[in-house]
């Protein structure tokens, strides 16, 4: 017993001698797929007479949503990020500053969380595809977001969301990524 007491307490003044030191906080590596594109047509998907078309990254699964009144709405799910592209879809009917001015109140409902919202201007007159990204910079729940409209007849509206609390630092790389995919959206959107 004698020797159990005295073995405990040279145990315990030995192994205090060190100080410690708490560990800094450490986020998970997010490992970025490789990228490759494909024509994106929800025709393809069961959903038929969708005005729009767009080159996809094989990395999403679309989502056709069903919701009453909203034809053509499509969430672009990608299950390695755990992120969404939310997608909606609206005709134009003598009501572009309207539509216009949701997708703007839409963005800049995000303005306190974000340190800037810079924007870049998208015009392929060619293809009749006019619009607007807007990057939301800072920990905001949608880092990234954007509207096409042909001034006539179509109006589709994008926005990026990560299914976690935002952290912009941490987040920086999916963040990159889905810009890239959404910048590759605009780029090839054509009417159909």
């Amino acid at each position: 017993m004698a020797l159990a007491v005295v073995s405990a307490s040279v145990v315990l003044l030995v192994s205090c001698t060190g100080t410690s030191v708490p560990k800094p906080y450490g986020y998970y590596r997010i490992a970025i797929p490789d990228t490759a594109y494909v024509p994106f047509f929800l025709s393809e998907r069961g959903v038929e007479g969708v005005p729009y078309s767009f080159a996809l990254s094989q990395n999403a699964v679309v989502q056709p949503r069903t919701e009453p009144g909203e034809q053509y709405w499509v969430n672009l799910y990608y299950p390695a990020l755990d992120a969404t592209i939310h997608c909606s879809y609206k005709p134009v009917r003598n009501n572009l500053r309207e539509l216009t001015n949701d997708a703007l109140e839409f963005v800049y409902r995000n303005a306190s969380f974000a340190s800037s919202i810079p924007e870049r201007e998208y015009a392929h007159p060619e293809a009749k595809v006019y619009g607007v990204l807007f990057d939301l910079e800072g920990n905001t729940a949608s880092s990234c977001q954007f509207f096409v409209t042909d001034s006539t007849r179509h109006f589709f509206r994008a926005s990026v969301y990560c299914n976690c609390p935002p952290n912009a630092d941490s987040l920086a790389p999916v963040y990159d990524y889905l810009r890239t995919d959404v910048i590759k959206m605009v780029e090839t959107f054509e009417w159909r």
